[in-house]
């Protein structure tokens, strides 16, 4: 009993000690953030510009003001601090000088990453635009930095400045302090002015590959232990077009994605579950639309568009994934190497489809699929234009190939083209080249070349009409767009090449001089007529209006009719 008391001989006392406090959870980063370039090593498809960067560094041929320009999330933001740390870094010895490699453990290259050094002052340009706020610029410059080597204004988005910001900011921009360095980064380079450009060394950093992001993305997943298939990174990379952000967030929402269906059912990031969220078309549907459009089944490719759309595809969505396919098509026909980590079903449908089509067609259905997609841009009922470009590209389907046209056309005699399949079996249809200038015109209107047609209406006076050559005359002066317009336009529609050229002869009345004379030959019987003639006669002042005789005119002509 007496070892169980204390000196005091009370009961010993036991230190529970203090309730362990609960782990603060940290707060979530997004991965474009999380994954922001520390190195120029980690900055993807820059390399010319950092080549570029290492050399000025490494010769001491620094600039004293860079602009970054590029679409949205290539880089520029990042890039600019990156600038900072290698004017700023002292390395870990506290001795090395500015280098492309900062070491990015001093002080300095902590402190700039951090975003809390003194003397590296970074500016949204979106949200201070006005003079007052260079003026602050122009005025701290003035003094030192108080810790690092340079003190660097980092100024984002700087086409935002107002005229006058740009302007004060000029003359220090020419003439800084040798110990200050502007960098400018901007989406939208034609709004800065040409004097502030002139002052500055300019890189453009390009678009990032859909194969370096793929690459990037796989490296991310791998790091946030996420499973993901190499289908749905490369869709992914797609989607982000050049833009490493956009794809790190679209990335983002995938893994979110998938961690809500379950740990029994998460296979981690899936094309499938990618293409749902970002409502892009399959691939194999795809590719089963195009097989149906080219063979001319209609109802089978307004089926197929309807399977998509009910899935939430959007038409526009299906028009250029539509386009894409017949893109690659084409570049296989050229010879292209096949791209990297792709289906080997899909390179072999684009084979076969290079194999059957010529370029011609490629072209053709390249341009129909182009039209379809700005139609469904700017429709009021989406689906429905889509189906009606698709129905369009059915019917073109079943046109002849202009160029098997010209080869049947210069062997002699007819030309048997097949017809839709709607039409009667075994049916063919003459194809001849317009042997007038009224045929022409009919030809170039229905195609919907307007303006030439004008053009020929006004000015075209026929010498000669030998298709597929033809002279026109230049007694008068006709426009200089006129003959390469009217050659290539007629190349284009009759499949055949035209020879069409000038002579000073005089030619037949142009379809505008016939009209006027017909007009007049009108007016002149219309006032010999009794009635008019008595009428003039009784009352000498009266004057017919013109409006009025148009309208007699009209009448007439339709009475001719």
């Amino acid at each position: 009993m007496s070892d169980s008391l204390n000196s005091s001989g009370d009961l010993p006392a036991f230190d529970l000690g203090e309730p362990a406090p609960a782990a603060k959870s940290e707060a979530y980063r997004v991965l474009a953030r999380k994954y922001r370039p520390q190195t120029f090593a980690e900055l993807i498809g820059q390399d010319a510009m950092v080549t570029t960067l290492g050399n000025a560094i490494r010769r001491g041929r620094l600039a004293h003001a860079f602009l970054l320009t590029g679409v949205r999330g290539v880089g520029k933001t990042s890039t600019a601090r990156l600038i900072a740390k290698a004017l700023n870094c002292i390395g870990p010895d506290g001795e090395g000088g500015a280098t492309i490699d900062p070491c990015g453990v001093c002080e300095p290259c902590r402190a700039i990453a951090e975003g809390r050094h003194i003397d590296v002052i970074e500016m949204d340009a979106a949200s201070h635009t006005g003079v007052d706020d260079v003026r602050e610029i122009i005025d701290a410059s003035r003094y030192s930095a108080v810790s690092a080597r340079y003190k660097i204004y980092i100024i984002d988005e700087v086409h935002m400045l107002s005229k006058n910001a740009f302007n004060a900011l000029l003359k220090t921009l020419e003439e800084p302090p040798p110990h200050v360095k502007f960098l400018f980064a901007t989406t939208e380079v034609n709004k800065v002015p040409v004097t502030v450009l002139s002052r500055c060394q300019r890189y453009d950093l390009r678009r990032i590959s859909a194969e370096q992001l793929a690459a990037h993305f796989a490296f991310v997943s791998a790091a946030e232990q996420v499973e993901a298939e190499p289908e749905a990174l490369a869709m992914i990379a797609r989607a982000a077009e050049g833009s490493a952000r956009d794809g790190l967030s679209i990335l983002d929402q995938a893994i979110a994605h998938a961690g809500i269906e379950g740990a029994e059912n998460n296979r981690g990031v899936t094309a499938a579950a990618v293409r749902d969220m970002l409502g892009l078309s399959d691939r194999g549907a795809v590719r089963d639309l195009l097989g149906l459009l080219l063979v001319g089944d209609g109802l089978g490719a307004l089926g197929a568009l309807r399977r998509q759309y009910d899935l939430g595809v959007d038409p526009q969505a299906v028009l250029r994934a539509l386009l894409e396919t017949v893109h690659k098509v084409t570049l296989v026909k050229l010879g292209t190497p096949p791209e990297a980590g792709q289906a080997n079903e899909e390179r072999e449908a684009q084979e076969g489809w290079a194999s059957a089509l010529s370029f011609a067609a490629l072209h053709r259905l390249w341009q129909l699929l182009l039209k379809g997609h700005d139609e469904v841009a700017r429709a009021a009922l989406p689906i429905e234009a889509c189906e009606m470009a698709l129905l369009r590209v059915v019917h073109a389907s079943q046109l002849p190939d202009p160029g098997e046209l010209a080869r049947q056309m210069a062997a002699g005699g007819p030309v048997a083209v097949a017809v839709a399949p709607s039409a009667k079996p075994g049916a063919s249809i003459e194809a001849a080249l317009p042997n007038t200038i009224e045929a022409i015109i009919a030809l170039l209107d229905q195609n919907g070349e307007y303006g030439l047609v004008e053009s020929l209406k006004r000015n075209a006076s026929v010498v000669l009409m030998s298709p597929p050559d033809m002279v026109l005359s230049a007694a008068r002066p006709l426009p200089t767009e006129l003959l390469p317009s009217l050659t290539a336009a007629l190349k284009q529609y009759t499949g055949r090449a035209w020879k069409v050229t000038t002579d000073a002869a005089l030619g037949a009345p142009t379809i505008r001089e016939r009209h006027l004379e017909s007009k007049e030959v009108v007016r002149a019987e219309i006032l010999s007529s009794p009635v008019v003639k008595a009428a003039f006669e009784a009352f000498p002042d009266a004057v017919l209006p013109e409006e009025e005789l148009d309208r007699l005119i009209a009448a007439k002509r339709s009475e001719r009719i």
